[in-house]
């Protein structure tokens, strides 16, 4: 068939050598948690159990499609609002999360990718982690991400003879040099050669996340002398911050490169890139990837961390955008070497770069902050996500809330409940349509234009995009469009890929599934699978579906045709 051609080229592809509220005292309040039923089976009280249709017959990943031809749509517990809202989800695992238990009730609450953060912990554990994500995956039916997230360099001052610190004063001057003698109050050693030879008169460094600030006055080989600004204690092994200097170092230490490829090897979906500064940070990691992946296998997506100001300059955004897959705002880095005042505009720059382009961007850093030690966040807090949402981004993610915090599950079911708080209210609708994502002029997306208008026209409930790469569902979720969009997939890798993507719902099927040969035959599947996910109430409702043919070619969509939910048996001879 023609689909399990487009596979073979996809994989072959990727492995060629080339790149091309009701509040109260300050907080947002919940129903207490002892009231507050957060078991699996809470999500899906009277849709059915996971693992099984409605009815009660069983369901697997990938296990085929219910009959076309069925007239009864029973209620499926897909249909609940974790299954429905369009904003995805990233949780971190951590010790607080690393059991199967755990995992499935973020997934239940609203997780649709985990992210592991290599920073921390062995290869084996995060191997573990991954397996047990998968067999979440396989007992709901239902496509989960992977990202693993590399830690990038760490820029640290040396060490003091006085085992507490020194305190600097405003005003008084300090160095930083290369001798590893043990500091003290004058001197300390910066084991970066890179970041003495990039610093100039008049940048900044930051200390310990900018508790101390200092201003280079003066440079030399092999040292820097400073002006302390904003006075603190430095301790051994503070980290240092360098928002005016590009340094000439690789974004990938020796550690990220091995991280690098045990992830490959393991499997992720996505690879998350820290300490971003030019694009040429974005060609490394690709050409590494390609270098080492293992054979016959799909490539991972990239993910940029925006977290330096070099980012912005010129153009270097637009271009970092263009190279990778995938944007995260990381806001803490970003937060630390920027003004705080400029880190919300930053923030709707980055969104709507990426949304210009189509590439899922993720707003991550202290969202529900509070919720590490307290079961409700703060009013700033529920805004604060809210604000992500209404700006349009993919997706929101939490950290330490869910992977080290006292409430790991309610962190990320708080998110599900802002998410469909704020896609209810009619203004976000009127936000999203008032930013219009240009077109590239080509045929594929004037198709996708015109699937998402007819959507509109003749109220159809769901958009289908049969897709091997994802580069149609990408489209589709650009435009944001009212109804959901269901991703047909036939490579696993491609559907876990488009859980990051807003609106898009991925449904896996076996190559040999798909009759390439047979469209009629490819729309009876794609109302079965509608059926299957809970985006199709009755035989009456509509489906916007998209494909391209030949089959498999990347983002050539060329067909749309509206056909009921009722299925072929119900169909006229022109469909």
């Amino acid at each position: 068939m023609r689909i399990q051609a487009a596979v073979s080229l996809l994989l072959s592809a990727a492995v060629a050598p080339s790149l091309a509220f009701t509040p109260g005292n300050g907080r947002f309040q919940a129903p207490s948690i002892t009231s507050l039923d957060m078991s699996p089976q809470s999500y899906w009280p009277v849709y059915g159990a996971p693992g099984q249709t409605a009815n009660g017959s069983p369901a697997g990943y990938g296990s085929g499609f219910e009959s076309a031809a069925t007239s009864s749509f029973d209620t499926h517990y897909k249909q609940s609002a974790r299954f429905r809202k369009k904003t995805k989800q990233l949780a971190t695992l951590g010790p607080a999360s690393e059991s199967f238990e755990m995992i499935e009730k973020l997934f239940l609450a609203g997780a649709d990718v985990f992210r592991l953060n290599f920073s921390h912990g062995e290869h084996a554990q995060k191997q573990e982690l991954l397996d047990i994500i998968r067999q979440v995956e396989a007992k709901h039916d239902h496509p989960i991400a992977v990202l693993g997230d590399l830690q990038g360099p760490k820029l640290r001052v040396g060490t003091f003879a006085n085992p507490e610190g020194e305190m600097l004063q405003g005003g008084q001057t300090f160095r930083f040099d290369l001798d590893p003698t043990p500091g003290n109050n004058q001197r300390v050693m910066l084991p970066h050669p890179e970041i003495i030879e990039a610093s100039e008169v008049g940048h900044n460094l930051l200390i310990d996340d900018g508790k101390v600030k200092v201003t280079v006055i003066g440079t030399g080989p092999g040292y820097l002398d400073c002006v302390v600004d904003v006075p603190g204690k430095i301790k051994d092994k503070k980290g240092v911050n360098t928002p005016d200097s590009v340094l000439e170092i690789s974004a990938l230490t020796p550690k990220d490169r091995a991280d690098l490829e045990f992830m490959l090897k393991m499997g992720v979906d996505w690879v998350a890139l820290s300490f971003v500064q030019r694009p040429e940070d974005i060609v490394e990691i690709n050409r590494l990837i390609l270098e080492h992946m293992p054979h016959a296998t799909i490539k991972p997506n990239v993910m940029a961390k925006i977290e330096k100001p070099s980012c912005f300059e010129g153009d270097s955004l637009q271009q970092i955008v263009n190279l990778c897959e995938g944007i995260m705002v990381a806001r803490g880095d970003l937060g630390v070497e920027c003004q705080p005042e400029d880190v919300p505009i930053l923030q709707k720059m980055i969104v709507d770069e990426c949304r210009e382009q189509g590439k899922p961007v993720v707003v991550a850093t202290q969202m529900l902050e509070s919720m590490i030690e307290s079961p409700t966040p703060t009013r700033a807090e529920a805004s604060d996500v809210a604000t992500a949402i209404y700006d349009g981004a993919d997706a929101i993610m939490l950290s330490a809330e869910s992977a080290a915090g006292s409430f790991p599950e309610e962190s990320v079911y708080m998110q599900q409940r802002i998410i469909n708080r704020v896609e209810s209210d009619p203004h976000y609708k009127k936000y999203l349509q008032a930013f219009d994502p240009g077109n590239d002029g080509t045929a594929a997306a004037a198709i996708i234009l015109a699937a998402k208008q007819i959507t509109r026209t003749v109220n159809a409930k769901c958009i289908v995009t049969f897709t091997v790469g994802g580069s149609t569902a990408k489209r589709a979720s650009k435009k944001r469009p009212d109804v959901p969009v269901m991703a047909v997939c036939p490579l696993k890798e491609t559907a876990r890929q488009l859980c990051l993507s807003w609106g898009v719902y991925p449904e896996f099927s076996d190559a040999d599934k798909i009759d390439t040969d047979n469209f009629r035959s490819m729309l009876g599947d794609a109302c079965a699978m509608a059926k299957k996910k809970g985006l199709v109430d009755s035989d009456n409702d509509l489906l916007v579906v998209t494909a391209g043919f030949p089959f498999g070619t990347p983002g050539a969509a060329n067909i749309v045709r509206v056909v009921p939910a009722a299925g072929p048996t119900y169909w006229d001879s022109s469909l």
